[in-house]
């Protein structure tokens, strides 16, 4: 039986409606089946689900137990972070005591007081200076790790300050930056540099008898002969006025006999202990100044130049025929080296900053190590087959594909300078720390190192807490895109 042309037939014996499909009456409604079973989509129309289920109440824990677990969290964050810094806002509009409403006037106080700028200046130099030599540091030990065998050894090494606090690391640098060579380690390594090059400690205090019958005269700083000689003569310098220390290991002075062309003499100290010898002339119990240069002076021209010996005796050659003044340079009468000053006044600042990097640099050589893991090798060896330099690949492929950990590092460091305290603290001695004060001790001294104007501490606290917001929203910023 075949269908009819004009539409399916309906299984009761009708026409089913032209358009419409089997199971629905005129109105487009589902009808009952035969055997009492609800239509088909009645559950869905219903609401009901299918199978009998019942609704799902949503994924996760409830609102409330949510807020159970996170209220210690929000308790201990409010009374660590957020009260601390509602009560500072409230505390920096009183003065000192607390008890009269000063409104912005310790605000006011932080821009006018010159020790307070003081440190306002150090934390500029701070921020310029300290983040950008720790960030190009290490990215050079990053670097160099890729190029060494022994990289992972380099990189202990050079993390290994990140494991020591920041107060014992001040107490090694104050070590490190004392002035006498023999116990500060900076000093003695400038000390040993110039023992190699040969340079002589002076004699500050050598000068000569001021009488007319001294062979030799002072003049601006330098000590010059009464007399003019010739080659053939033995010219005697005698000097006074060294200290004993400054003569325990030297040798008997004695007089020399010039050679032919020669001008000779001996430089010694024309002084014996205990008494006895003839002045301005070599007594065998006076002691000669060895390492003593000696200059042979034609008018304005130095024409031979030498220096004495153990025993004090010097010869100038190859001078022409005539009369020569013999003068001991100014050099010869300047201090020993005794030791850069790192913890004076000048240079207690970039002292600190260098303990500071040495403390940092670790930790942004593994942050930026770990970026240069991450670069693909298939650029950098495309460039180099391009015929790029490393320079060139370095400088155009790596440091940009690094720039977004470089601006972490970079940023981080910002941070942690504008809230350095433990090095300062601890580094700088108390007579030169006005000079090296930052914000961040400058708030503890006047808050509770002496002071005793917590108004004042809690404007300089709030005032460094905006300093470093902005950078630290900088740096949230990029976590979130990167997480993204």
């Amino acid at each position: 039986m075949t269908d009819r042309l004009d539409g399916p037939r309906d299984p009761r014996g009708g026409d089913a409606a032209p358009g419409g499909s089997p199971g629905e009456d005129d109105t487009g409604g589902a009808l009952p089946d035969p055997d009492g079973a609800p239509p088909a989509g009645a559950a869905a129309s219903t609401g009901a689900p299918s199978g009998g289920a019942a609704p799902a109440a949503g994924l996760g824990p409830s609102p409330r137990l949510a807020i159970l677990f996170l209220l210690p969290g929000a308790v201990v964050l409010g009374a660590m972070v957020i009260y601390p810094i509602v009560y500072s806002i409230f505390r920096s509009l009183f003065d000192a005591p607390g008890d009269t409403f000063v409104g912005a006037a310790n605000y006011t106080s932080i821009f006018s007081d010159p020790s307070t700028l003081t440190t306002i200046r150090n934390n500029l130099v701070w921020v310029v200076v300290a983040p950008a030599l720790v960030t190009v540091i290490g990215l050079i030990f990053a670097v160099l790790t890729e190029r060494i065998r022994w990289a992972t050894a380099f990189k202990l090494v050079v993390f290994m300050p990140m494991a020591v606090s920041l107060m014992a690391s001040g107490v090694i640098f104050r070590l490190v930056y004392e002035q006498a060579p023999d116990r500060g380690v900076a000093n003695a390594v400038i000390t040993s540099v110039q023992g190699v090059l040969g340079s002589h400690g002076g004699y500050p205090d050598a000068r000569p008898r001021e009488n007319e019958q001294a062979p030799v005269v002072a003049q601006k700083g330098a000590v010059v002969t009464r007399r003019t000689a010739g080659p053939g003569q033995a010219v005697l310098i005698p000097l006074v006025g060294v200290k004993p220390a400054d003569l325990a290991s030297a040798s008997a002075a004695r007089t020399v006999r010039p050679g032919p062309g020669e001008l000779a003499g001996t430089v010694w100290v024309d002084f014996a202990q205990g008494g006895g010898g003839t002045p301005n002339q070599v007594d065998g119990a006076e002691k000669a100044l060895a390492g003593v240069t000696v200059e042979a002076v034609r008018g304005t021209t130095v024409a031979a130049t030498a220096v004495t010996g153990p025993d004090g005796t010097f010869r100038l050659t190859g001078l022409a025929p005539g009369d020569y003044l013999l003068r001991l340079p100014a050099s010869n009468f300047e201090a020993a080296f005794n030791g850069v000053s790192w913890l004076g006044p000048t240079l207690i600042t970039p002292a600190i900053i260098g303990a500071f990097i040495w403390v940092w640099a670790g930790f942004a050589m593994v942050l930026i190590a770990a970026g240069l893991s991450a670069i693909p090798r298939d650029a950098l060896e495309a460039a180099r087959i391009d015929g790029a330099t490393e320079w060139q690949v370095f400088r155009k492929i790596t440091v940009p594909l690094l720039s977004p950990v470089l601006v972490v590092v970079f940023v981080t460091m910002i941070i942690n300078t504008l809230k350095v305290f433990d090095l300062v603290f601890v580094i700088a001695p108390g007579s030169v720390q006005p000079q090296a004060n930052v914000i961040a001790l400058e708030m503890w001294r006047v808050s509770f190192g002496g002071g005793g104007d917590q108004g004042l501490g809690s404007a300089l606290a709030i005032f460094l807490l905006v300093l470093v917001l902005p950078f630290m929203i900088i740096n949230i910023r990029r976590f979130r895109r990167e997480n993204q």
